[in-house]
């Protein structure tokens, strides 16, 4: 009998606690309608950013003119992935030598830089990608590229040279993984983003599936 396939929820839990980038729209919960008000149904609005947890990002995001959320192609989101641990430091870039061994041969790679530790305290100093990283794994094939931090560039950045490395590279982007109790190696990723017409990004429900 094969072994039951292991799900694992890589992403944040979403509540008003939940830090997002100084400046965009937090996360907040406006319930209409409850039931134990005496109402038939519990209803509920959601007031945020597109950019909430874990999220994938639309060219449209760092890219003049690029495709948007619901124009990515859904292939990039749901198959083969490799999680690599990146043996860095807070505030550093992290480059191809921080995988150390680690050969990479897959589609989508999800970096654990284990820079950003509690999805509910912002802190700026997790770490970015160097640009030229984004450069190589794109030569290696790689389409899709999951970290555990808010951002693929550092916190203070005002160019964005790694986002324009993924747009040159035609490589998407999810952001804001939990991936600290992951264990390095591959997996089956799921994480597909809304159907947002004409948006920026899309928050995902991202897990992994043990092969």
């Amino acid at each position: 009998m094969a072994t039951p396939k292991k799900i694992i929820d890589i992403s944040p839990r979403i509540t008003e606690e939940i830090a997002v980038f100084p400046g965009d729209t937090p996360f907040r919960r406006e319930v209409l309608q409850h039931l134990e008000s005496g109402h038939v149904v519990t209803l509920s609005t959601l007031h945020s950013t597109v950019h909430l947890g874990a999220h994938a990002d639309g060219p449209n995001h760092y890219g003049l003119g690029a495709r948007a959320i619901d124009e990515q192609p859904l292939d990039l989101y749901i198959g083969p992935c490799q999680v690599v641990r990146a043996r860095t430091e807070p505030g550093r870039l992290v480059t191809l030598a921080d995988f150390e061994d680690e050969v990479i041969e897959t589609e989508r790679l999800l970096i654990n830089t284990n820079s950003y530790p509690d999805p509910e305290n912002w802190t700026d100093d997790f770490c970015g990608l160097d640009p030229e990283l984004v450069d190589q794994l794109g030569s290696k094939g790689v389409r899709l590229v999951g970290v555990d931090t808010p951002s693929v560039d550092p916190a203070d950045s005002k160019n964005l040279p790694a986002h324009e490395r993924f747009h040159a590279n035609d490589v998407a982007i999810i952001e804001g993984l939990v991936l600290s109790n992951v264990d390095p190696g591959p997996y089956e990723l799921i994480a597909l983003p809304l159907r947002l017409v004409g948006f920026d990004g899309s928050p995902v429900r991202a897990i992994l599936r043990t092969l």
